[in-house]
Parts: C-alpha cells; sequence; structure tokens
C-alpha cells in the first residue's frame, strides 16, 4: 500500500473560516435585558436568554420580560429554558423535575414560535441524574452557573457547559487574550443577568466589551444552540482514511481548514480535501 508522504493539516472551523466564535448567556429576563439587548444589537454580538416562563409577576423585585415580549425583544437571538419557577432543581423530587423543565419549554414554544432546545440550571443546581433526564425532555444543552475557567474551549459535556466568565469577572482582560487567540475554534462565553448591571452603576463595563469584541470580521456571532448545532454538524463528517475527501451527512454547511486553507464543505456533498 502507498502511503501519503505527509498528512494534512485539518482543523474544524467556524461559518466562512472564522477562527473564534462569541456566545452570551442572560438569565431570568428582566427588564433590563432591553438595555442588553440593544447593546448587543449595536455591535452585532448575539446570545441566549434563559427565562421562567412561570416568574413573570411584575410585583416582584426586578420586574420581567412579559411572554408576549419575548418575540419581538429577543428577535436575532435564542430563548431558552430556566425551568418554570426557579427552584433548586437539584432538591425537588423527579417528577417535577421533569414538570418544571416542559412547562417551561411548553409556554416559552408557544410565545415564540419556535422549539426550546437550551437550558440553564436555576440556582446553579444541577447533578447527574438531572444531566441524564434533559435529553428526554428535548433538551440539547445546558449551562452551570460558576466564575468560569476563564479559557477558549468548546464544552466536552454539553450538559454541564461552564462559560469562559461572569461578566464581572475579569470581564475585559478575559476579551483581551480572546482577541489574541489563533486556534481554529476559540469560543469566548460569557453570562450573567442583566440586572446586576443596573444594580452596580455599570453599563459601561458592557458597552466597553462590546466595542472590543463586536463588528470583527475574524469572530462568529452566534447563540448557545447555534454552537452546539455545529458542533454536531462537524461530528457527523465523515472523512477519507486517507484525507483525500470528506462526506458531510448533514443538510448545513461545514467549514474546515486544510493546510492552513478555509474549505467549505456543503451540506449532503462529498468535497475532496
Amino acid at each position: 500500500m502507498e502511503l501519503p508522504e505527509s498528512l494534512k493539516t485539518i482543523y474544524y472551523c467556524y461559518p466562512e473560516g472564522k477562527k473564534k466564535a462569541l456566545t452570551m448567556s442572560y438569565d431570568d429576563g428582566y427588564e433590563a435585558d432591553r438595555t442588553l439587548v440593544a447593546i448587543f444589537n449595536r455591535f452585532g454580538v448575539r446570545g441566549t436568554f434563559n427565562i421562567n416562563a412561570g416568574n413573570r409577576h411584575q410585583e416582584q423585585r426586578q420586574k420581567r420580560i412579559q411572554l408576549d415580549e419575548l418575540s419581538t425583544l429577543y428577535a436575532g437571538h435564542e430563548i431558552a429554558a430556566h425551568s418554570y419557577t426557579h427552584p433548586t432543581i437539584a432538591r425537588i423530587p423527579r417528577t417535577e423535575r421533569v414538570r418544571q423543565v416542559l412547562l417551561d419549554r411548553i409556554a416559552l414554544e408557544k410565545a415564540v414560535g419556535s422549539p426550546v432546545r437550551g437550558f440553564a440550571y436555576p440556582n446553579g443546581s444541577y447533578n447527574r441524574q438531572i444531566q441524564e433526564l434533559l435529553p428526554a425532555l428535548g433538551i440539547s444543552y445546558a449551562r452551570i452557573a460558576t466564575r468560569g475557567h476563564h479559557d477558549f474551549f468548546l464544552p466536552e459535556n454539553p450538559f454541564a457547559w461552564e462559560a469562559t466568565c461572569h461578566h464581572n469577572h475579569n470581564l475585559l482582560e478575559d476579551a483581551e487574550r480572546f482577541l489574541s487567540q489563533k486556534r481554529a475554534d476559540a469560543l469566548m462565553y460569557v453570562w450573567g443577568h442583566s440586572f446586576e448591571f443596573t444594580d452596580a452603576g455599570n453599563w459601561s463595563l458592557m458597552e466597553d466589551f462590546c466595542k472590543m469584541v463586536g463588528k470583527r470580521d475574524d469572530i462568529w456571532y452566534a447563540t448557545n444552540g447555534e454552537i452546539i448545532d455545529w458542533m454536531a454538524v462537524n461530528e457527523a463528517l465523515v472523512f477519507a482514511a486517507d484525507g483525500s475527501f470528506v462526506y458531510n451527512p448533514s443538510s448545513c454547511d461545514a467549514w474546515l481548514t486544510v493546510d492552513g486553507n478555509t474549505v467549505r464543505v456543503p451540506g449532503g456533498k462529498q468535497t475532496a480535501l
């Protein structure tokens, strides 16, 4: 058998050959989201908003966006579940966990008219049993609540997805390091609650961050769900043993770098490398 003299260097990359991606994740649907979404939209930043459909009572300390406004306010972003009433979910019975997720999905899908596939664990509460339950409830990924790992890698376990950072922990410093990344799949993921900017009087922090990272040709601005879908498309690719071609069984395009060159792999097609 004739062997190739050298192996090709093949990496996954983001759409159009971009090597960096940015995604945001904000919880509870507070009215301060109006300001946050306006900042995101001004700089082309996109993200996921995790909503408790059962917690829309205006007498609460921080007022919430109502369900009939979700589809307009968050247009261009993603709506994800956050449980129906925000319990500490690891401490409630299994049957109530099921109800909390499904009731939230049902209400949110009626409001936005599209599938709700993401989840953020309420109060940061989760365990292995909950992770194993979520796929059967139509959930594709779930975010945990921590200060973050301050790195730029993709999730090994989409049901225990840890962000790069909370916006109150080294946001601008992490952003500077992110912009200098050279690898083909760097991901910066920021999470928080919009009311925290109002309480701290530091909306300028998010303004400065979005000015720094927004409207750049080398960054893919994605929702949490789009990152997960991109990973699934890559996982489905079938490569020739000698690296001479790749078959994409998905209906979505994939993107690779091959020996430093960007290659588009159309959905449903076989592409020479």
